[in-house]
């Protein structure tokens, strides 16, 4: 595995079984992780039906991982009903550095990114335009342009905390 993937669902707070066809992990409204169908080895040799297809132009190699949330989010000003929690947020960065550890990546914008940045970085492929993740409720102040950023230091802290 080369990459994490993180992503929000753009659904409720708990995982449906449509979501869990998509992503290797999902993390809940309370915290809780839930395992996808699919394993994360699954998405080495992309085979219809036989992976998570989580990141259009993406998915061979990429572990996906999305937090339960964010249904009807229009903007910062309207975050629909079920904005991320704070504890669903530290819990997917808690688990995107047990994976980092787990396959031995380093932590860059090549390898932790949210779908939104590999959209920009891959501008042909379907994931051009998602807005997954742009916005993080509990953390207000960070800007849009920062979140990956932020999101990959917040994974080297839990990474120094396993250590």
């Amino acid at each position: 595995m080369k990459r994490i993937i993180i992503h929000w669902t753009a659904g409720g707070y708990y995982p449906t079984e449509f979501e869990k066809e998509h992503y290797h992990f999902l993390v809940d409204g309370q915290g809780k992780i839930h395992n996808g169908k699919f394993k994360p080895s699954d998405n080495e040799i992309c085979r219809v039906g036989k992976y998570a297809a989580h990141t259009g132009g993406g998915n061979t190699g990429s572990i996906g991982i999305a937090i339960c949330a964010m249904a009807g989010f229009k903007n910062a000003k309207n975050v629909g009903k079920y904005p991320i929690k704070k504890v669903q947020f530290e819990k997917c960065m808690e688990l995107c550095a047990q994976i980092v550890k787990k396959y031995s990546l380093q932590v860059n914008a090549n390898t932790v990114m949210t779908h939104y940045e590999f959209g920009l970085k891959n501008p042909n492929s379907t994931s051009a335009g998602k807005i997954d993740i742009t916005y993080i409720p509990p953390y207000q102040w960070v800007e849009k342009s920062e979140i990956g950023s932020f999101i990959r230091t917040k994974v080297k802290w839990y990474l120094n905390k396993l250590s």
